[in-house]
């Protein structure tokens, strides 16, 4: 991988590139209000189903199924149809354009605005970046995301933060490599309990994020 690939990879997963992940929580609020995720621990446990079992998964499918030249229309309306509420629904889709706007003004291409892990896969191609490393760090970045969500809700010291992260990197790195030779039909989870606190967060008497 070139130096530039690497930075431009970096640069599109930085926290500081204007997609709005800090503002969705992808359920995490409604279990840490319910009590089911309290502390570092429960955080991880959390993330590593969310990773294995839920949108992790199947966002690392749909990226490089994206970046390996799948039909974009067909993997859009799968990514709308893998969300199971309508708050995810809008985090995935929300991203998704903003990524798509950004990249298309930065790099004078025309990404169509896409379900997050499918526009992220149109950028991938289009700009030549390697699939493998790209995979590695959309979902470290996701996992970041929802680490840094847990820190300012339940709260935990970010020393804490930053551990979680780090437990995650491994599970990234064979998620990536799984994903990365994945044919559509291998897409897909079973994470019940996420999705319904994703129902559910809109319920909530006090809310932080929109998802």
């Amino acid at each position: 991988m070139s130096t530039d690939a690497a930075l431009t990879l970096h640069q599109l997963f930085s926290p500081a590139f204007p997609v709005g992940a800090f503002a969705y929580s992808h359920g995490l609020e409604t279990v840490v209000q319910a009590g089911q995720v309290g502390d570092a621990d429960s955080l991880l446990a959390w993330l590593e189903a969310v990773l294995r079992q839920g949108a992790g998964w199947s966002d690392a499918v749909l990226l490089a199924q994206a970046a390996r030249g799948a039909d974009p229309e067909t993997l859009s309306e799968l990514g709308r149809a893998l969300s199971p509420s309508a708050e995810r629904r809008l985090e995935t889709e929300q991203q998704g354009n903003a990524f798509a706007a950004t990249v298309s003004e930065v790099w004078g291409l025309e990404i169509p605005p896409s379900p997050y892990p499918v526009a992220v896969g149109l950028a991938v191609r289009a700009l030549e970046l390697p699939l493998a490393e790209a995979l590695r760090l959309y979902l470290l970045a996701f996992a970041s995301n929802l680490a840094s969500a847990g820190v300012r809700l339940v709260p935990l010291g970010q020393t804490e933060g930053q551990r979680v992260v780090a437990a995650m990197a491994p599970l990234c790195a064979a998620l990536a490599k799984r994903a990365e030779a994945a044919d559509l039909d291998e897409i897909g989870g079973f994470a019940p309990l996420i999705d319904i606190a994703s129902q559910r967060h809109d319920m909530l008497y006090s809310r932080l994020f929109r998802s």
